[in-house]
C-alpha cells in the first residue's frame, strides 16, 4: 500500500477485479465532474478533492455498480481495489477515511467525530490529547498541555496553516475559558509530539495542526449542556463558489467551580464566535477567511475554604476566611486571509495575512485570614473533625492591577512544487509583535499579627521574641511598565521524496529553518539574534508479510523567546535572552495488524532531547514565570506506546502508556527534576455500545499520571523543594442514546425534522478522586516550618447533554 502522495489533491488508485480476480478494463470511475477509466490491465488513478466527503462511483456495462465514500487529506495517496460482481444485489457503500493511512512523518491523526462525541469537563481537542502518550494534562479545568517534558509555551497550534495564540495573563485553569479550536468546525486533526518537519515552525515540543472544513451542503449542529452550549451553521452557494461555516460557543463553568473547596460567588462566563469562509474565484484561485472574536470574563468573590491534609496519625487542616474579589477579562480578536493560487497540478502558491489582538485585565484585592491547626481525630468525640490546636495563624493581602494589550500581525508566502516524486516546499514570513504591559502586583503576609519580610532582603523579623524597628516591606512587590516591539523574519525550505530501496518503500525529508528577531522598546536596548534549524526524517516500509513501518527523525529545534519569556519575575524585560535550543532524536515503529478480523495499530516511539540555553521557570497552576536568563541545560528521554483499533466493532478506542524523565541543571548546581517531570502516564479512551440496543453508547476517558514536582514558595530555592504532588487519577464516563439517526426514517414527523438527535449524561471524576495541581505554602509559627497544602481540583460532577443536527 503506498503510504504517501503529494499534491494539492489526494489520489485514489488501484486495480479493479471481477469475481475470478481478472482485471476489468474500461470501468468508468467518477466523482462529480472528475472521472477516468481503467486501462487494459484494470488499473486506474483518480485525483480527488481534499478535506471533504466525496462519493466515487465505479460502473461497468456488465458488472454491478460500486460506490465508495472517501475523505482524504492533502497529498494523500490511497489504494482501493474493489471487486465488481455480476450479481444484481446492491453492495453496501464502502467508507474510507484519511486516517487509515500509515504515517511516515510521525503525525497522529485524530478523528473529528471522536472529538465531538467525547466532550469531557473541558471539551475540545485537548480533552482527547490528554489520553495520548507523551501528553500531560493534570488539570481538567485547563486546556493547556505539556508534551514530553516541555511547558505550555512550547506547543505550536495551527488552524488552516495559520498560527494561533493563547492569552498572556491567565494564571489558573478557572480563568482560562474556551480553547481557540472550535470542534464543531473541525475537518482534520493532526498532532506531532516531536521530531516534526521544518515547515511546522520554531517551538521545542509539539505541533497541533487543525483543518477547518469547507461545507458542501447546508447544515445546523447544536449542543446544549449544563455547562453551556454551541451552535454551528454551514452553507454553500448555488454555484458552489462561496462556502462558509460559523460557530458560536457559550461556556459557564459555575457547575464545576462551585464544587471546589473554596466557597464563594463565582461567575465564569466565556463566549466566542468563529467563522471560516471560502470563495472560489476560479478553479485556480481561492480565498479563505478565518475570523474569531472571544470574550472571557471571570468574577470571583471567595468566602471560605477548609482543606484537610496530613496523615491519619497527625491530621491537619487549613481554614481560610476571605474578603474582597477578583475580576479578570480577556478579550481577543483574530482575523486572517489566505489566498491560494493553483498555478498547475504541480505548483501551488499561497499568501497569508493575519492579525491577533488581545486586551487583558487582571484585577484583584483579596484578604485571606488563615488558621493552621491540628484536627480532633478521636472517634466518637463530639468535636471530631474540628481544629483544636492552632499551629499557625495569620493573614495574606494580595493586590493586582495588571493590564496587557498585544497586537500581532503576520504576512507569509508559502509554496510547494512537485517534480516527479520530489516535493519542494518553502515559506517566507514576517511577524510584528507590539506588547504594552503594565504590571502592579504586591503581597503582604503576617503571621500571628507580625509582618513577614521577603527572604531576599536578608533582614529577618524575630518578633515576638525581639522588637523589630525596620521598615515594613511587602513580601512581594512587582511594578513594571513595558512597551516592547519584536520583529521576526522566518523562512524555511524542505525537500521530500518517496522512493524504493530494493523491494522496500522509503521516504526522505530534509529541511532547514531560519529565524531572525529583533527586540525593541521604550528604555530597552535593541538586540538582534539569528538561529538556523536543520531537520530530517527517514521512513521505511519493509517488504515483509507483516505490515510494519519504521521511522527515524531528528534535528535542531530552537524556540526564540516570546514576550513572556523575555520578562523576568520582577517584570523587567531582558532583550538579550537567547533562543532555547533542543536536539531531538525520535525512533518510531508502526505495526498494523488484524485481531478479531478488525484493524489495529501499535505505535511505539523512543525519544531523546538534549537542551541548552534553557530559560528556567516556575509553574503556578498554568502561569509560567521565567527567570529570563539562559543559565541552565536539560534533557528529556522516554518511551511512548499506543494501541488503537476497534476493540468493539464499529468504534475506535485506544490504550496508551508513556515513560518520561526530564531534569535540568541550573548554574551547574546539579540536575533536579523539571516542573514537568511526569514519569509515568496511562491513558484510555474506550467506546462501547449495548449489542441489542446499538443506539445506547458509552465512552470512558481514563487518565493516570504520576505526580510532578509541587513547586516551591515564592523566592525559594527550587533545589531545596523537590517534593512531588500526589498522582493524578481521573475517570470520566458518558452515556448517550441516539433518538434519531440520519440513516433511518421515522413515522413520527417531529423526528424527521432532525438528521440526528442524541441525549446523554456524563459523570466527571466518577471515583471522586482528590487531585491537586499546586500547593499553598503556610508557615508554622512555632517550628518555622512551611507546610505544602494541596489545592484540590474538581470532585465528582454530573452533567446532562443534548446534541442535535439538522
Amino acid at each position: 500500500m503506498p503510504f504517501l502522495g503529494w499534491s494539492q489533491t489526494a489520489t485514489i488508485k488501484g486495480i479493479i477485479l471481477d469475481d475470478a480476480n481478472i482485471p476489468i478494463s474500461n470501468v468508468s470511475i467518477k466523482t462529480g465532474e472528475i472521472g477516468t477509466t481503467t486501462n487494459e490491465n484494470g488499473f486506474y488513478e483518480l485525483k480527488v478533492p481534499i478535506h471533504m466527503d466525496i462519493s466515487v462511483e465505479f460502473t461497468h456495462i456488465s458488472h454491478k455498480r460500486v460506490v465508495a465514500k472517501f475523505n482524504l487529506k492533502n497529498g494523500q495517496t490511497i489504494e482501493f481495489n474493489p471487486v465488481m460482481s455480476i450479481n444484481v444485489e446492491q453492495i453496501a457503500t464502502v467508507v474510507i477515511h484519511g486516517n487509515q493511512r500509515q504515517s511516515v512523518d510521525g503525525v497522529t491523526t485524530i478523528p473529528p467525530a471522536l472529538i465531538r462525541t467525547i466532550k469531557g469537563a473541558q471539551p475540545g481537542v485537548e480533552n482527547i490529547l490528554k489520553t495520548l502518550p507523551g501528553v500531560n494534562i493534570s488539570n481538567e479545568l485547563s486546556t493547556q498541555y505539556s508534551v514530553r517534558g516541555g511547558n505550555f509555551d512550547e506547543n505550536l497550534v495551527y488552524v488552516n496553516e495559520i498560527e494561533v495564540y493563547r492569552p498572556f495573563l491567565v494564571r489558573s485553569g478557572q480563568q482560562e475559558g474556551l480553547s481557540f479550536v472550535n470542534t464543531d468546525l473541525v475537518q482534520n486533526v493532526d498532532f506531532s509530539a516531536g521530531g516534526f518537519q521544518a515547515k511546522y515552525g520554531d517551538k521545542l515540543s509539539s505541533v497541533l495542526d487543525i483543518t477547518y472544513r469547507n461545507p458542501i451542503k447546508f447544515g445546523i449542529n447544536t449542543d446544549i449542556s449544563l455547562l453551556g452550549g454551541s451552535l454551528s451553521v454551514e452553507a454553500v452557494s448555488k454555484d458552489s463558489k462561496l462556502s462558509g461555516i460559523i460557530g458560536l460557543r457559550y461556556r459557564d463553568n459555575s457547575l464545576v467551580l462551585n464544587s471546589l473547596e473554596t466557597e464563594g460567588i463565582v461567575k465564569p462566563v466565556f463566549a466566542d464566535v468563529q467563522t471560516y469562509l471560502t470563495y472560489k474565484f476560479t478553479d485556480k484561485f481561492h480565498v479563505n477567511f478565518l475570523g474569531n472574536i472571544s470574550s472571557n470574563k471571570y468574577n470571583f468573590q471567595p468566602q471560605n475554604r477548609q482543606t484537610n491534609f496530613g496523615t491519619i496519625a497527625n491530621p491537619m487542616a487549613l481554614i481560610v476566611y476571605y474578603e474582597g474579589q477578583e475580576k479578570d477579562a480577556y478579550n481577543t480578536y483574530f482575523g486572517a486571509f489566505k489566498a491560494n493560487y493553483f498555478a498547475s497540478e504541480d505548483l501551488t502558491l499561497k499568501l497569508i495575512a493575519s492579525t491577533y489582538h488581545t486586551t487583558e485585565e487582571e484585577y484583584f484585592d483579596i484578604l485571606a485570614q488563615y488558621r493552621l491547626g491540628e484536627v480532633n481525630s478521636n472517634i466518637g468525640d463530639e468535636n471530631l473533625g474540628e481544629v483544636e490546636f492552632s499551629e499557625g495563624i495569620g493573614s495574606q493581602l494580595t493586590h493586582a492591577r495588571n493590564d496587557l494589550d498585544a497586537l500581532i500581525t503576520t504576512i507569509e508566502h508559502k509554496g510547494d512544487y512537485q517534480l516527479d516524486d520530489n516535493i519542494f516546499e518553502w515559506s517566507l514570513k514576517y511577524t510584528h509583535e507590539d506588547v504594552r504591559d503594565r504590571l502592579v502586583e504586591w503581597e503582604v503576609i503576617d503571621s500571628a499579627g507580625f509582618s513577614i519580610n521577603p527572604p531576599k532582603t536578608g533582614v529577618f523579623n524575630e518578633q515576638p521574641y525581639q522588637p523589630y524597628q525596620g521598615p515594613l516591606v511587602a513580601f512581594q512587590n512587582i511594578r513594571a511598565t513595558n512597551y516592547v516591539q519584536i520583529d521576526r523574519f522566518q523562512a524555511y525550505a524542505q525537500w521530500s521524496k518517496r522512493s524504493e530501496l530494493g523491494n522496500h518503500e522509503v521516504f526522505y525529508n530534509f529541511g532547514v529553518r531560519a529565524h531572525n528577531w529583533t527586540v525593541n522598546g521604550t528604555g530597552i536596548e535593541s538586540k538582534t539574534q539569528t538561529v538556523f534549524s536543520p531537520r530530517a526524517q527517514f521512513a521505511i516500509k519493509p517488504d515483509w508479510n507483516k505490515d510494519m513501518l519504521f521511522r527515524l527523525a531528528g534535528g535542531v529545534y530552537y524556540q526564540p523567546p516570546f514576550y513572556r519569556e523575555l520578562r523576568d519575575s520582577s517584570g523587567v524585560v531582558r532583550p538579550d535572552v537567547k533562543a532555547q535550543k533542543s536536539v531531538h532524536l525520535v525512533l518510531g515503529n508502526e505495526y498494523s495488524f488484524k485481531m478479531w478480523d478488525r484493524p489495529f495499530k501499535l505505535v511505539s516511539e523512543a525519544y531523546y532531547k538534549h537542551m541548552t540555553d534553557v530559560n528556567p521557570y516556575t509553574l503556578e497552576n498554568v502561569r509560567i514565570r521565567y527567570r529570563a536568563i539562559n543559565n541552565a541545560k536539560a534533557y528529556a528521554y522516554g518511551v511512548d506506546l499506543r494501541l488503537n483499533g476497534e476493540f468493539v466493532p464499529g468504534t475506535e478506542s485506544w490504550f496508551s502508556f508513556g515513560y518520561l524523565k526530564t531534569e535540568e541543571n541550573i548554574e551547574d548546581r546539579g540536575y533536579i527534576a523539571r516542573p514537568t517531570d511526569q514519569r509515568l502516564k496511562f491513558g484510555v479512551l474506550f467506546q462501547d455500545y449495548v449489542p441489542n440496543i446499538p443506539e445506547l453508547k458509552v465512552y470512558l476517558n481514563l487518565v493516570y499520571n504520576t505526580g510532578v514536582p509541587g513547586g516551591s514558595p515564592s523566592y525559594a530555592d527550587p533545589y531545596e523543594y523537590q517534593n512531588r504532588l500526589r498522582d493524578y487519577k481521573r475517570a470520566d464516563v458518558g452515556f448517550s442514546y441516539v433518538i434519531v439517526d440520519g440513516n433511518k426514517t421515522y413515522n413520527a414527523k417531529w423526528k424527521n425534522a432532525f438528521k440526528e438527535l442524541t441525549v446523554g449524561v456524563e459523570l466527571f471524576n466518577m471515583f471522586d478522586v482528590q487531585n491537586s495541581i499546586t500547593n499553598t505554602w503556610v508557615r508554622d509559627v512555632y517550628s518555622k516550618r512551611q507546610y505544602a497544602i494541596p489545592n484540590y481540583l474538581s470532585p465528582r460532577v454530573f452533567n446532562v447533554r443534548i446534541s442535535m443536527r439538522f
